[in-house]
């Protein structure tokens, strides 16, 4: 699917992501890496995510994300059969909700 060229450049972007060490670092990170139009995006579709394990209809996510219904129906198939990065996280918020530890939360404005 990636090029090798494709592969090592994110790789190495992975890479950096796991030196990340806290919120504010990510914070730093990200809005440096991205625009404030993928900061945006890619917030959408995290919602998106949240809102369809949830079993939110596809009409109240585009109302609530401004996604697309194609957007949210890409992020539906990537949460149902992708390779479970998004289960992954969505299972370890509700065991952290679970616990009472909170999930980042975001304290400033990017």
């Amino acid at each position: 699917m990636f090029s090798n060229t494709d592969n090592k450049k994110i790789n190495e972007l992975m890479d950096a992501i796991m030196l990340l060490k806290t919120p504010e670092e990510m914070e730093k990170f990200f809005r440096d890496l991205l625009t404030e139009n993928e900061l945006i995006e890619f917030g959408g579709r995290w919602k998106a995510a949240r809102m369809l394990w949830d079993k939110e209809s596809y009409v109240d996510i585009a109302k609530e994300t401004g996604l697309s219904s194609t957007t949210i129906a890409r992020v539906s198939k990537w949460l149902n059969s992708g390779k479970g990065g998004y289960k992954l996280i969505l299972n370890r918020m509700a065991i952290d909700e679970k616990h009472h530890n909170v999930p980042y939360k975001k304290k400033g404005s990017l």
